[in-house]
């Protein structure tokens, strides 16, 4: 479909559609949603998804498509006969980038004139097409340059605006959510306070804000009130889960009683002691079935059982093992509801560091690799893996490697 360039909706209407759409996708997520997720992260991926991309024409992309030839009637000014003319019709492409709903905007201030454009969005492709009744390199040239020039003479007027409006939408995603948000806690509030139970049987997914470690003081909550959803693991808490499993291996590397003529279960209850008494809310248990099989490391959310981390141990036997675990961890012990996942790697080699190169570098041969994440030590590497049932669901993939070789 034709549209006419920068002239269909004024800037100011379209920012109040998109806010609107933006207020809509955040009252659709739902109560425990909002209520329970990081305020941060869920405000930067609405950020990322309403962020708008400036618009730019490649005009070193011009591609002239060959004209289509037709008829047409005309009409003599002096005789008053009609006659027919040899008509070519011209279309003129180029590459862009940026967003390609903004050809639709008018911008303010506007310049008063336009034409029509052809936005073919999958492929990034802006037209226009026009009509020569002459075989005149001049007069065709004189008119594609017209025909330009109407079309994108507001596309840099219009990227100010875009500017101002990509400037403003990070407060209007926080006013927005901690709107939505600060209805619901009145709510959870009211509803305390007439002894009404909230949301008993609610499935949602949403990060547990009770959990904290042992010495950090928990806010106080009255004894009426119920919360029952499904909780994942706060970021923040997956943190310190990987700090206290990575602090524990690397102070084992120095004493070598701890290790020496352990096998992988017997390692795996050095970790497990740490982290058994070091959460208020949960429970950390070994060797525990969990979908179609055992797995080593499982911490549980004590209030209804749920699964907060999942973390396997192997010793190192080369790549081809180090991913056979990591596939076994992934298509027997994750589900869908599990997000937080490591695999602690026990290497014996005495060549550690072409151990590590390795890991780093086949890691991302494995199917369910999606990219790398930083790390959170020398040899603490943090990855995102898709899960094997579903594609579009990211899983905090934690490797650590610990140096055992007495």
């Amino acid at each position: 479909m034709a549209t006419r360039a920068f002239n269909e909706i004024p800037c100011t209407d379209f920012e109040m559609k998109r806010n609107q759409d933006l207020l809509s996708d955040i009252q659709s997520k739902g109560k425990e949603y909002l209520l329970g997720v990081d305020e941060r992260e869920f405000v930067e991926y609405l950020y990322e998804n309403y962020l708008l991309e400036p618009l730019n024409i490649d005009v070193s992309s011009e591609h002239i498509g060959t004209p289509v030839k037709s008829r047409e009637n005309a009409r003599s000014e002096f005789q008053h006969t009609e006659y027919e003319v040899e008509v070519y019709t011209f279309t003129i492409k180029y590459k862009f980038t940026g967003s390609p709903e903004l050809f639709r905007v008018q911008p303010n201030p506007w310049t008063l004139i336009s034409n029509d454009i052809f936005v073919d969005a999958h492929s990034h492709l802006v037209s226009f097409s026009f009509k020569l009744y002459n075989q005149d390199p001049d007069e065709f040239k004189r008119i594609k340059t017209s025909c330009y020039n109407n079309s994108f003479t507001n596309l840099e007027k219009l990227n100010v605006n875009v500017r101002d409006i990509n400037n403003r939408l990070r407060s209007e995603i926080e006013r927005a959510f901690r709107r939505e948000k600060d209805k619901y806690l009145k709510e959870n509030d009211f509803f305390t306070a007439i002894s009404i139970k909230v949301n008993p049987d609610t499935t949602s997914v949403f990060t547990t804000p009770t959990i904290a470690k042992k010495n950090i003081a928990q806010p106080k909550i009255s004894t009426t009130k119920e919360f029952s959803s499904e909780p994942m693991m706060s970021n923040e808490m997956f943190k310190d889960v990987l700090k206290v499993i990575y602090d524990s291996g690397r102070s084992m590397e120095k004493k070598p009683a701890l290790y020496k003529g352990k096998d992988e279960e017997g390692l795996r209850d050095q970790f497990l002691f740490v982290l058994e008494t070091r959460y208020v809310g949960t429970t950390a248990t070994g060797e525990t079935f969990n979908r179609s099989g055992k797995t080593d490391i499982l911490l549980k959310y004590s209030n209804d059982g749920s699964n907060l981390f999942v973390a396997e141990c192997k010793f190192w036997h080369g790549s081809s093992e180090f991913l056979n675990a990591i596939s076994q961890l992934f298509d027997r012990y994750l589900t869908w509801r599990d997000s937080k996942a490591a695999l602690l790697i026990f290497v014996t080699n005495k060549d550690f560091s072409n151990v590590i190169a390795t890991i780093k570098k086949d890691i991302k041969t494995h199917l369910y690799f999606t990219k790398e994440d930083g790390s959170h030590g020398e040899t603490s590497l943090s990855f995102l893996f898709c899960l094997p049932q579903d594609r579009e669901k990211m899983v905090h993939f934690e490797v650590m490697a610990f140096h055992y070789d007495k």
